[in-house]
């Protein structure tokens, strides 16, 4: 493991965006002197559009896109959106969704869901105008065809509030004397503002929050040490709950999830380990719908170059792949022999945020489909729920020992 250490440190090493504690005094926005603006006639088409944002005092901000829906990323550094609606932007309603907040120390961010690719033409940020005190923000931005959308992103963003990783025999994370014990992280997706999925009056986040709970009920009667990424109905980024995984020490990380897709598009519990490569339709738009309501999250603005980090990304997977996979076959294993059903072909691969960690085996199962009636009924099923809380638990105790078997042989 020394080398994944050392690799994670590199990584932490790379250029960083400036950060500190929020400082008294941040800057305000005024949402009197803040719009949103389209050029000319709506016909139905994406539109040139200018984001003015009024600001108490001008601040460090850097722009960028986004794709996966498309959208304009601003951060800023020392500006509190804490008082402030977003929906009352003026000309919200000219763009898919509008969101800000804060989302690291010292930084905050606003999100612009567009209608379509765009590029910057202008961004520019001058002392406010008519007498006002402070600074206005000047973004314009024209819709391009889809080749000409450039977007940022890398694969940093996995190791986003990474805690600060050791050296074999420094124990970052100490267990109490004599715990030996697995340690597996539970993360029952979407919360808070984000239901995930949802159906009449059931939504995905409130049955995942109850299932979550017995599972890891199942696993500590087992005698296995349990985190929950959440234990009420709250929001949590999707890069956090990776930082509240390695931050307990987390051996495995499983995310939950009971997705929608239009009827007759998906039925059964499947499983889903990380593939940046899948790329079939079902899989596009679960991605899509997992990763979309976390848009004040975000992605590392580290200033990496992509390939390097990417290279490194994959180097440290090279351990950690094989072995999220393996627990993926032990569970399909146990979910068989308890006679749950499952998906036609239930070990799928997907680009999801949540199982891009280089360092912690993770999988993410989607426990049946709300749009499927059959699924539905399961979900509300107790004794469907404790047979696949214990086979889940059954599959993580065989994955253990396993795991460990191979170890020792590598290690001869």
């Amino acid at each position: 493991m020394r080398w994944l250490h050392a690799i994670l440190l590199i990584l932490l090493a790379l250029p960083a965006a400036a950060e500190g504690p929020l400082r008294p005094g941040l800057a305000q926005v005024d949402l009197a002197r803040s719009s949103i603006q389209a050029e000319g006639r709506d016909r139905g088409r994406p539109r040139p559009l200018e984001l003015r944002l009024g600001l108490s005092r001008p601040v460090p901000y850097r722009v960028y896109f986004l794709d996966g829906p498309p959208r304009l990323v601003v951060d800023f550094q020392e500006v509190d959106f804490a008082d402030q609606d977003s929906g009352a932007m003026p000309g919200r309603d000219l763009v898919p969704a509008l969101r800000w907040g804060r989302f690291r120390r010292g930084w905050s961010r606003m999100v612009m869901e567009l209608p379509g690719p765009y590029a910057l033409r202008l961004a520019l940020q001058t002392p406010a105008r008519d007498g006002a005190q402070g600074a206005l923000l000047s973004l314009r931005i024209e819709p391009v065809e889809q080749q000409g959308f450039v977007t940022r992103g890398t694969a940093l963003s996995a190791l986003w509030d990474l805690p600060e990783p050791v050296l074999e025999g420094d124990p970052a994370l100490p267990r109490d004397a004599g715990d030996e014990r697995l340690r597996v992280a539970i993360d029952p997706g979407h919360g808070g503002q984000d239901p995930g999925a949802q159906v009449g009056a059931i939504s995905e986040a409130a049955l995942m929050l109850g299932f979550a709970a017995e599972l890891a009920e199942e696993l500590s009667r087992a005698g296995f040490a349990v985190t929950v990424t959440r234990d009420d109905d709250r929001f949590i980024p999707l890069e956090q709950r990776m930082t509240i995984a390695r931050t307990a020490g987390a051996d495995l990380f499983i995310s939950l999830h009971a997705d929608a897709l239009p009827a007759g598009g998906a039925a059964g519990l499947s499983l889903y380990t990380w593939n940046q490569q899948a790329n079939d339709r079902a899989t596009r738009e679960l991605a899509l719908r997992h990763d979309r309501d976390d848009l004040v999250s975000g992605l590392d603005l580290r200033g990496a170059d992509s390939q390097v980090v990417d290279v490194l990304m994959d180097l440290a997977r090279t351990e950690t792949q094989p072995r999220s996979e393996a627990f993926a076959k032990f569970v399909v294993l146990e979910l068989r022999r308890a006679g749950i059903g499952m998906h036609r072909d239930p070990m799928r691969g997907a680009a999801f945020s949540v199982l891009k960690s280089p360092d912690i085996p993770s999988v993410l199962i989607e426990l049946g489909f709300l749009t499927d009636a059959g699924d539905r009924a399961n979900l509300f099923d107790p004794d469907w729920r404790v047979g696949t809380a214990q086979a889940i638990t059954r599959a993580i105790g065989g994955w253990a020992q396993d795991d460990a078997a191979r170890a020792a042989v590598s290690r001869k």
